[in-house]
């Protein structure tokens, strides 16, 4: 299963670099996070309803990251977020983050999230209304 990338654009600013103007790696971690989230806000799944109606939320299981070149202040960059794997309790994405300008490829990742109970953080099945939303994808 692999569709057509979502895109989600993001700029680069001081707070995301070191003091050379290169993002540090911990910043890529919150642009992979961003375009998940309004990829899933794109399908109509939003997050607080998700916590709200269906008492979960989805964590970081696993990530695996690779960082090919630097993103540097004032870049703008597309994060591209492919959902991979539906799992009965957790979702597989495969993500990029490439310059918009050239096309350069920067950092590639593969991130597994799994569906908590909002309350205990304990694994639990994907709801199965939410599964059928996600089905669609």
């Amino acid at each position: 299963m692999v569709d057509a990338p979502f895109r989600w654009s993001i700029r680069v600013y001081w707070e995301d670099t070191d003091a050379g103007g290169v993002v540090y790696h911990a910043s890529y971690l919150r642009f992979l996070e961003r375009a998940r989230s309004e990829y899933l806000r794109h399908l109509g799944i939003e997050q607080e309803r998700l916590r709200n109606d269906n008492n979960v939320v989805f964590v970081v299981r696993d990530i695996a990251i690779g960082f090919v070149k630097p993103a540097r202040l004032d870049d703008v960059l597309d994060v591209t977020v492919v959902l991979t794997e539906r799992r009965p309790a957790s979702l597989v994405f495969q993500q990029q983050i490439l310059r918009t300008a050239d096309g350069r490829l920067l950092s590639e990742a593969r991130v597994r999230a799994a569906c908590v109970d909002a309350a205990g953080f304990r694994p639990r099945p994907i709801p199965d209304d939410l599964f059928v939303e996600i089905a669609k994808a």
